[in-house]
């Protein structure tokens, strides 16, 4: 019988890590069994499976899920296992601890709060115990519950316990992993997991879950200050819900919140989670959805923080990683990294200290190699909201990628100088002209009108007849076209997701300038992706507006008007939007035009009215 969950403390993710063969997904197996997690008649079913293969049952087989990890007696992948408990929620993660597999543990522990750390007693601390513990500081886990594990196998002698307690206390404190508690355990038979073992009465600490059910909530993290990053943002009817997961810090309904990297504030007018609809408070380790008052443009990626304690704005940083490339790792490489809920391209600008995690012998070097850890410096494509490990260790863990591989796991250290600061001494000359005066001399607003939608979707068009019918009304309006701003501002740039936000970026300040000179700009771009979206709306601000040129690929590619969609399928255009390239359709665009509903000519009426009002053109003159 399973049992229900209360929720009466937030979520809690913790790691299990230790060397091959030490026990971590036979402890995991027998928890689930021993606190009613597993289905009922699931032991009765995997019993007669391993009499079927002619195998003894092992609690481990719980956990396998994959054929080739019961053929090899070892766990390849990361788990992740629910962990119910009257008083919190645990999730499981059970990581593997072959050598061979490293990249799976680094990858699969970096999101844990705590760590579940598994020593045989019999064979005691070996190499990859000694990196695992590393990993662990590296990732920025500050918590471990210790279990020295397989005590029958030496008579449950607690010298043997004490010795090897005392030598990972040791290692523990060099990284800067606070144990909790040293429980020693026979995970096959259950002691000390649930309930306390008559075998060892010596022992008068708590159980395994005791210990872990006492681990500090991540609302007792290093840093002030509220943090979320976002994950998404759902519509509800004409509501917009921001969710994601509070990672520090508290949230109140009618708090004031401001979303990095943009800056701008937004005031939270509810708060809802679940099972619950709707809570006036929050706290670190709650997923939750946040509603807020007016207009937020906040979307995926951003980090929401209190106005009073936000994270340093920055394009470069200090973090410490394990490299798992291949290929060694030198100053210049570019790589692409995910951190938050935010993916940004960076390169590696020094390389200031290499660890070899075999030989646990620290050096400089102008390369890490395969399982060094290094300390290294990153210059970003974009300004970033950066919070050291030392103060939300949540917000401070990342991956690289190099390509589709994942190639290094770590943790951000500092913030440094933004480079793009650091470069020039830039002080933007104020015109002596202000928008008021701009405005009498046109007769409007100047506004960036932004085109998006697939490819063949009619943005061109319909971009080109506004300009027209704008300009014979007498307003001021330009178009900025995407294969026009390719030929010659984004020449140098390529089709890569990296590229494709760069020509983003460009256009968005050159549409800005235009606006501010008190010109309609009209952008005209496929702009597949909402990061790139977001960085031209905050070059212009309150004036920029999106416009959702809705058709689905199917209409487009009916279309076709520049044959691009059939180069795309005869492969001439590899990464093509709408065939092979992905398109992040908007999320609160202020105007969307169906033109698999609406005609051309319907659709310029709808806009060029629209434009009219947003402008506020002067229809005297």
């Amino acid at each position: 019988m399973t049992i229900a969950a209360v929720e009466t403390q937030p979520q809690l993710r913790v790691v299990a890590v230790g060397h091959v063969d030490h026990g971590k997904s036979t402890m995991i197996g027998r928890l689930l069994h021993d606190t009613g997690n597993l289905p009922d008649g699931k032991v009765e079913e995997l019993t007669a499976a391993s009499v079927r293969r002619g195998d003894t049952f092992e609690w481990s087989f719980a956990l396998d899920a994959m054929q080739s990890e019961r053929d090899q007696a070892v766990t390849i992948d990361t788990t992740r296992i629910w962990l119910r408990t009257p008083t919190r929620d645990v999730v499981l993660i059970d990581a593997p601890g072959h050598e061979e597999f490293l990249r799976n543990m680094v990858t699969g522990a970096s999101d844990a709060d705590a760590a579940l750390l598994l020593v045989d007693a019999h064979d005691g601390l070996g190499e990859q115990t000694r990196r695992h513990v590393r990993v662990l500081e590296l990732i920025g886990v500050t918590h471990a519950v210790v279990a020295i594990n397989k005590m029958d196998r030496v008579g449950y002698d607690r010298a043997r316990y004490d010795a090897i307690r005392r030598e990972l206390e040791q290692l523990l404190e060099h990284a800067g992993v606070r144990p909790l508690a040293f429980v020693p355990t026979c995970a096959r038979d259950g002691e000390n997991l649930v309930s306390i073992a008559p075998a060892m009465p010596w022992y008068d600490g708590p159980t395994v879950l005791a210990a872990m059910l006492a681990v500090p909530p991540a609302s007792a993290a290093r840093g002030d200050g509220f943090r979320l990053a976002v994950q998404g943002v759902v519509r509800r009817d004409l509501r917009r819900i921001v969710v994601g997961r509070v990672e520090n810090g508290t949230v109140t309904v009618g708090d004031r919140l401001a979303a990095m990297p943009g800056g701008r504030i937004a005031r939270v007018a509810a708060i809802a989670s679940f099972p619950e609809t709707h809570k006036t408070e929050a706290s670190a380790g709650e997923s939750i959805g946040l509603e807020f008052e007016g207009r937020s443009f906040i979307d995926r990626g951003d980090v929401l923080a209190d106005v009073q304690s936000p994270p340093a704005l920055t394009d470069r940083f200090r973090a410490r990683l394990l490299w798992l490339g291949r290929a060694p790792l030198r100053v210049g490489d570019g790589l692409r990294m995910r951190y938050g809920t935010r993916a940004v391209a960076v390169t590696v600008a020094t390389l200031d200290r290499v660890l070899d995690i075999g030989s646990l012998d620290r050096g400089g070097g102008n390369e890490a190699r395969t399982n060094d850890i290094a300390d290294v410096s990153f210059a970003c494509a974009e300004t970033l909201p950066i919070d050291p490990v030392s103060a939300h260790p949540g917000l401070a863990r990342f991956v690289l990628l190099d390509g589709v591989d994942i190639v290094a796991g770590g943790t951000i250290l500092e913030a440094l100088a933004p480079e793009r600061a650091a470069r020039s001494n830039v002080v933007p000359v104020a015109h002596l002209l202000s928008a008021g005066d701009r405005r009498r001399r046109g007769g409007h607003r100047g506004v960036v009108v932004w085109l998006t939608g697939l490819p063949a979707s009619g943005k061109s068009t319909i971009a080109m007849e506004l300009e027209r019918r704008l300009v014979e009304h007498g307003a001021s309006a330009y178009v900025l076209d995407g294969d026009n701003v390719r030929a010659g501002l984004c020449s140098d740039l390529g089709f890569s997701r990296e590229d494709r936000i760069e020509n983003v970026r460009r256009v968005g300040a050159v549409a800005a300038l235009f606006a501010d000179a008190g010109t309609i700009a009209i952008a005209a771009f496929i702009s597949p992706y909402r990061a790139g979206r977001h960085a031209a709306r905050e070059a212009t601000g309150d004036d920029f507006h999106e416009i959702y040129i809705k058709a689905d690929a199917d209409a487009c590619e009916a279309r076709d008007p520049k044959g691009h969609y059939r180069k795309a399928r005869a492969g001439e255009l590899p990464d093509f939007t709408g065939i092979t390239g992905d398109y992040e359709v908007p999320l609160d665009p202020e105007l969307t035009l169906d033109t698999t509903v609406l005609s051309i000519e319907a659709s310029v009426e709808t806009l060029f009215s629209y434009v009219l009002r947003i402008s506020e053109v002067d229809h005297t003159r």
